[in-house]
């Protein structure tokens, strides 16, 4: 479910029990818990003097520390990990939520794009944080494809799909290539590519080319192979879609100046993609839920944020990208991680 410790700590029944009601209140209500707080939550009778030695022990551990503007105590990040690694009690979602994932899911349109843009909304809307989702790049369906001469040594590949995206992608040629080689290049396969995915017709036009049917002389079936090739490899950092909804709300927990900045520089953090998307690749090397909780990873390491992920399959049980939640490591964790799980089931569910 979590990033694993280096070094596990082990605390006596009276200081987890502490402990963990401390982090339950913190997480609940955002503010600092004093001893005589946690007094009234405890299930045995302790004194606020007996509980604030307790305090100051687990602040020395590193699992507390006090903010300079209250007596009560917060957890540290070393905190909420030991919190969630081993003392969080994570429910059942509530039937009310449980409906409204599968109701909003289902009702949208059954293509991968369409389902995961309704379920990063609809977790943003009830975690009221960010709803992330990482996606593979869906093949488009194509229209035609072009080989343009730019230079000696240098051609463009002109891909058009059928809902008009345009990209270019730049191939290696011969020197001293003639113009027809590139027309009979992109003749062949515009041919064969027009209306089908890149994904479907590769594998044909490829054997094609292997068994020599392919009518064409040494020097197009070079250029062919090579966009083929060019086309399979998309640029670096262009294969996974990173979807954001609803980083608005991460403006609703701000309390300070100090909150401020650092959900400014959480923003900064979500406008680098390509190092989000690779964090959240993280979450696909295992089944379940993984979570991510502030500078345990180098991304959030300034601004304090968490995410919860899991990964999603497609229907060949294939996984094909991770949905999740990002917001204040101060997360309701026991409602935002079957929250997420269950997201994902759903997906799956869908693709199949």
């Amino acid at each position: 479910m979590s990033m694993p410790t280096s070094s596990p700590t082990v605390l006596a029944d009276r200081q987890r029990e502490i402990f963990r009601h401390l982090v339950e209140s913190y997480l609940a209500s955002g503010e600092p818990v004093g001893s005589r707080t946690l007094s009234h939550l405890l299930p045995m009778a302790l004194s606020p003097a007996s509980i604030r030695n307790v305090m100051a022990d687990l602040e020395q551990m590193g699992l507390l520390h006090a903010p300079h503007t209250s007596a009560g105590r917060v957890p540290t990040e070393r905190g909420l990990r030991l919190f969630v690694d081993g003392l969080l009690e994570v429910g059942e979602l509530a039937p009310g939520e449980r409906q409204a994932i599968e109701s909003r899911l289902s009702d949208v349109g059954r293509g991968l794009e369409d389902v995961v843009t309704q379920a990063t909304a609809m977790l943003s809307g009830l975690s009221r944080c960010a709803g992330l989702v990482v996606v593979d790049k869906q093949d488009a369906v194509l229209k035609h494809i072009e080989f343009v001469s730019v230079g000696p040594g240098k051609a463009l590949v002109v891909i058009v799909s059928e809902d008009g995206q345009v990209e270019n992608r730049l191939i290696d040629t011969p020197v001293g290539l003639p113009v027809s080689a590139l027309s009979e290049a992109s003749n062949y396969l515009s041919a064969r590519l027009g209306g089908r995915t890149l994904d479907t017709a590769r594998s044909d036009i490829e054997a094609e080319l292997e068994s020599a049917r392919a009518e064409l002389d040494a020097l197009t079936a070079k250029i062919v192979a090579e966009g083929l090739a060019t086309l399979t490899a998309p640029p670096e950092g262009e294969e996974r879609v990173l979807i954001v909804r609803g980083a608005s709300h991460l403006l609703e927990s701000m309390e300070a100046q100090s909150d401020l900045e650092r959900v400014r520089t959480l923003f900064d953090d979500i406008e680098r993609k390509n190092d989000l998307i690779r964090l959240l690749e993280l979450a696909k090397q295992g089944a379940g839920v993984r979570i991510f909780i502030g500078s345990e990873n180098r991304l959030f390491s300034l601004s304090g944020s968490s995410i919860v992920a899991a990964p999603y399959a497609n229907a060949k049980g294939k996984v094909v990208g991770v949905v999740g939640v990002l917001g204040p490591t101060r997360l309701n964790y026991a409602r935002i991680i079957p929250m997420v799980d269950h997201t994902a089931k759903v997906i799956g569910r869908l693709l199949g």
